[in-house]
C-alpha cells in the first residue's frame, strides 16, 4: 500500500511539473489560400495554390529541455509540393528565430523537430534575427525583416464563426479558440524553400493561442 501511495504521488507531481512547463503563446498563421470562402473559390484554389505558408510564434511562457522559452518569437516559411491539406505533400521550410540566448535558440529548435511536429517538415534553414510579433484589439502584425511580414485583422462580427461550413481547412498548429483572420498583407521574400509571394485583402489566415 505504501508503494503505491508513493507511485501515485510521483505521477501526480510529474504531471504537475509538466504543466507548468508547458509552452504556450499567440500564434498567427497565414496561407496562399483562402481558408474561409465559398466552395466554387475553394475548389478552384484547391489544386492551384495553399502550397505555402506564413508561420509566427510568441511564446509567453513554459520551457522545453529545462530552457526557459518565455520571449522566444519565431517566422516560419512553409512550402510543399501540393496544397497544404495534403498530406502526402513534401513540405520543407526556413526559419527565423528571434531568442535572447542560444540555450533558448536550441531548445526551441529541438522541441519543434520532436517526432510529432510534423508541421514543418523539413527544416533546411534557420537562422537568429530580430522578430517582431505584435497582438492587440486590431489584431496581429508580424515581421521578419528581410524574410516574411504580415497583418492580419479580426473578421468583422464573427463571421466565421456563423459561417462554420464554409471553413474549409485547419490550422498547421493546434489552437485554442481557433478563429479565421483577414489577411490585409502578407509577405515572403523568396529564399531556401521556394519563390517569393505576396497576398493580400482575403480571408486566409488563423489566429489563436497554442501549448506544446
Amino acid at each position: 500500500m505504501r508503494t503505491t501511495k508513493i507511485i501515485a504521488a510521483s505521477i501526480m507531481l510529474l504531471c504537475a511539473s509538466t504543466a507548468f512547463a508547458a509552452v504556450k503563446g499567440d500564434y498567427v498563421e497565414v496561407r496562399t489560400a483562402s481558408v474561409f470562402a465559398g466552395a466554387c473559390h475553394y475548389n478552384g484554389e484547391l489544386v492551384t495554390t495553399g502550397r505555402d505558408a506564413i508561420l509566427a510564434w510568441n511564446i509567453t511562457e513554459g520551457e522545453h529541455a529545462g530552457v526557459n522559452l518565455a520571449g522566444v518569437r519565431a517566422v516560419a516559411v512553409v512550402s510543399s509540393e501540393a496544397n497544404l491539406s495534403e498530406q502526402n505533400g513534401a513540405r520543407k521550410s526556413a526559419i527565423v528565430l528571434d531568442a535572447a540566448t542560444d540555450a533558448q535558440a536550441a531548445a526551441w529548435t529541438a522541441m519543434m523537430k520532436q517526432p510529432s511536429a510534423t508541421t514543418l517538415g523539413e527544416i533546411v534553414s534557420i537562422r537568429r534575427g530580430p522578430v517582431t510579433f505584435k497582438h492587440d484589439k486590431d489584431g496581429y502584425t508580424v515581421d521578419a525583416v528581410g524574410f516574411a511580414s504580415a497583418r492580419v485583422q479580426p473578421m468583422p462580427d464573427g463571421e466565421c464563426c456563423k459561417q462554420p461550413n464554409l471553413v474549409w481547412y485547419e490550422p498547421l498548429t493546434t489552437l485554442a479558440d481557433r478563429k479565421v483572420g483577414y489577411t490585409a498583407t502578407a509577405r515572403y521574400v523568396g529564399g531556401k524553400v521556394g519563390e517569393k509571394w505576396a497576398r493580400a485583402n482575403e480571408n486566409s489566415a488563423f489566429y489563436g493561442s497554442f501549448t506544446r
